[in-house]
């Protein structure tokens, strides 16, 4: 056995040293989230289609609030537009965690990971006071069409958010516990893989519901 291979399979836990497969390809984990992602991406593409279909319909978009005799209003600043630039930054924090794993060093692996996981749990928290203000100006889940097309969207986006927090956690803890390596990570690929698609999908989210121009009023 060389110094070089000695160097790869001595971890603190015996998981470390596994190998990947050497028949090539995608390796089970990674192509599990690949198509877990897939079914995931066509759950998002109907609820857009819904919100675009009641946003194509309505009179006037946004609507009225009843509250304040005004449109609806979401601001961007101070939670929204931050917690974005944060979830963006994250990204880049689990593909530096990839990329240190792959060449051994652990340490950054480590330190980006736990990054990762704190920024996401921030975004939650964040988007948590978003809600309550917006409930306090009259934005709730029951406000007819917008309310539920809001809510349901950046709701299910939270819910898959809460899910890769807690796919970190795990990653963090083995990671913690010794158990990847340059040989041996297959979860780290596939954690980071669901991260991304977190990313791109809220991305799109802040696009359409903070961006996108609303509708003139139709006579």
């Amino acid at each position: 056995m060389t110094t070089d291979t000695t160097a790869l399979t001595t971890e603190h836990s015996p998981v470390a040293g596994l190998a990947h497969d050497a028949r090539g390809g995608i390796s089970n984990p990674v192509l599990g989230m690949l198509l877990f992602i897939t079914s995931e991406v066509m759950f998002f593409a109907g609820l857009f289609a819904a919100y675009f279909n009641v946003r194509a319909n309505a009179t006037q978009w946004p609507p009225i609030n009843p509250e304040s005799g005004e449109a609806f209003h979401i601001a961007i600043f101070p939670l929204v537009g931050p917690a974005t630039v944060l979830l963006i930054l994250s990204s880049f924090t689990c593909q530096f965690a990839v990329w240190a794993i792959r060449r051994n060093d652990r340490t950054a692996f480590l330190r980006n990971i736990a990054v990762t996981f704190g920024i996401g749990v921030v975004f939650l928290i964040m988007q948590g006071i978003d809600y309550a203000e917006l409930g306090r100006e009259g934005l709730s889940l029951s406000s007819g069409t917008y309310g539920t097309t809001y809510f349901t969207l950046t709701g299910f986006h939270g819910a898959h958010v809460f899910a890769g927090v807690i796919m970190l956690g795990v990653v963090l803890y083995r990671g913690m516990a010794g158990q990847f390596s340059a040989r041996h990570h297959d979860a780290v690929e596939a954690a980071s893989l669901y991260w991304h698609f977190v990313d791109v999908v809220w991305i799109l989210l802040f696009s359409l519901l903070y961006l996108l121009p609303g509708n003139a009023p139709r006579v």
